[in-house]
């Protein structure tokens, strides 16, 4: 990506599903349905933003909130797009939206092989408080439980 292109960050709306769901399977062995994304637009405790290039989406962010808790669910770039701080770029903002709500702790998975993730989320603020084992089907792979809390 050029340097000189603009990310434009916004709300998922249903046109941006095959796109997303194109970077799902690029990005995780245990993609989301397309179906299950659909349904995020109906689901009232879900909340994505998408990273769009021109009329591209090159990654995505969503998380579900419950009270003053979110739990984000996805968090992926297009390969064509990765190492460009995208991931950043929609994390950050979503902390920033979350706030806006009110929401005073996040939390997350991350497979323990997830080197690059855990930095990322690490760089945010993130730290590992927890181990859930075998979290992950297609290889039995444990899973970092990671948390963010709000300071007062």
């Amino acid at each position: 990506m050029d340097k000189e292109k603009n990310i434009f960050l916004r709300m998922m709306q249903g046109q941006d599903i095959d796109q997303i769901w194109e970077i799902e399977n690029l990005a995780f062995t245990i993609p989301w349905s397309r179906q299950a994304l659909l349904a995020e637009l109906e689901n009232e405790r879900a909340f994505y933003l998408v990273a769009q290039v021109e009329e591209q989406v090159v990654g995505y962010i969503g998380c579900w909130i419950i009270l003053e808790e979110a739990h984000i669910t996805n968090l992926a770039v297009h390969p064509d797009f990765r190492k460009k701080k995208i991931g950043t770029l929609l994390l950050a903002t979503l902390e920033e939206e979350l706030n806006k709500k009110g929401v005073a702790s996040l939390t997350l998975e991350v497979r323990v092989s997830n080197e690059g993730a855990q930095k990322l989320y690490q760089q945010r603020g993130f730290s590992a408080l927890g181990l859930r084992k075998k979290y992950y089907a297609d290889n039995n792979e444990d899973a970092l439980i990671m948390w963010k809390v709000k300071s007062s």
